[in-house]
């Protein structure tokens, strides 16, 4: 396990691309420059000992000098000693709807990426609860298995988009029956299931059935509706760019609409509560307040404990680095021409 101190310090990478621009621009000047002033051959004459190699190669050492400079800033740390610790909370499973209709742009962005930013804004308020989520489409899929590393669950939360399941359409059905298989711990009293979708659902008829399971297995079922009752056509897009909007077998574009009836229904059958996703501050206070009235159950997990510092090592490479970027002269090196690896000596007597 990795951990960052000081993630601020990143930015600084940002400049070697800067870096890398100048020093081309630079090169393109010298030899502007060089030009009105004389010949090449007459040049390579006046400078027999430069070696354009030795340049780019200061560059390199330079660059790899502030990134490594930049990751002794961060300090990475390694988890070192996994123990086994008591934590008191609830298992979290999110249900996130990743079928094409989440592309309509009703909510900004779109509904999908609302729908990642409410997870991610409701991880942010956990302390010590587990949590799990789940994509589906037309069909579900496992995306993360109940933990409590919230790290692992934003890095996947954010990989998902509407390509990751191929059978389309909206299933709910199969979200109901994958989440009832997540709770794997018998002792825990309070399963919560958030399902945050735009309410569109294919498998009305089976969808009440999965409902009552999940129900019998103790399961307390939250919906949280994304999108507008109004609707909003889908944009089908090529490198950001819309390129048309989604049609039916008749030709006419497809209009997707926020189905609060059904997310109200399973929310009232599931002993939960459907709940608006439109304000994200309020609808993350709210499954604040429902989850801090929860009686909490105590269950073992597994966390490093202590982390050891890393920053020497780099700091050691970044000084290395600046150190043949300051000593590696412009000049050609003199046991490397007798070498004669790129057969330069063959070159210049011809």
């Amino acid at each position: 396990m990795i951990q960052f101190d000081e993630k601020i310090y990143f930015y600084l990478l940002a400049i070697i691309p800067v870096i890398v621009v100048l020093f081309i621009f630079l090169q393109i000047w010298k030899k502007r420059t060089q030009k009105k002033f004389a010949e090449s051959t007459l040049l390579k004459r006046l400078t027999p000992e430069k070696s354009n190699f030795k340049s780019v190669l200061k560059l390199l050492f330079f660059l790899l000098g502030i990134t490594f400079l930049t990751l002794a800033l961060v300090n990475p740390k390694i988890g070192t000693k996994l123990e086994t610790v008591k934590r008191e909370g609830v298992d979290i499973v999110f249900a996130v709807d990743v079928s094409k209709s989440m592309l309509a742009e009703d909510i900004a962005p779109n509904r999908l990426e609302k729908a990642k930013r409410l997870v991610s804004e409701i991880i942010n308020q956990l302390a010590s609860d587990r949590i799990g989520i789940i994509a589906y489409a037309g069909q579900a899929y496992p995306q993360l298995p109940i933990t409590t590393d919230y790290g692992a669950a934003k890095m996947f939360l954010q990989n998902m988009n509407t390509d990751m399941l191929t059978s389309q359409g909206t299933a709910i059905n199969e979200a109901l029956d994958l989440a009832t298989t997540y709770y794997d711990d018998e002792e825990q009293t309070n399963r919560v299931l958030f399902i945050i979708s735009d309410g569109e659902d294919h498998s009305e008829g089976t969808t009440s059935k999965a409902v009552d399971e999940a129900v019998e297995a103790g399961i307390r079922i939250y919906t949280i509706g994304v999108g507008k009752s109004k609707g909003a056509p889908i944009p089908i897009k090529k490198n950001g760019i819309v390129e048309s909007l989604k049609k039916d077998s008749r030709g006419e574009v497809v209009i997707t609409k926020l189905n609060e009836t059904v997310l109200q229904e399973i929310a009232n059958d599931g002993d939960g509560e459907y709940i608006d996703g439109t304000n994200t501050a309020k609808a993350v206070e709210r499954i604040k307040d429902i989850l801090l009235e929860m009686d909490k159950t105590e269950f073992e997990a597994k966390q490093f404990s202590e982390y050891k510092d890393q920053f020497q090592w780099f700091l050691g490479g970044a000084i290395l680095f600046l150190f043949l970027d300051i000593f590696v002269l412009d000049r050609k090196t003199k046991w490397l021409q007798k070498l004669n690896l790129f057969n330069e000596n063959h070159k210049e007597a011809a």
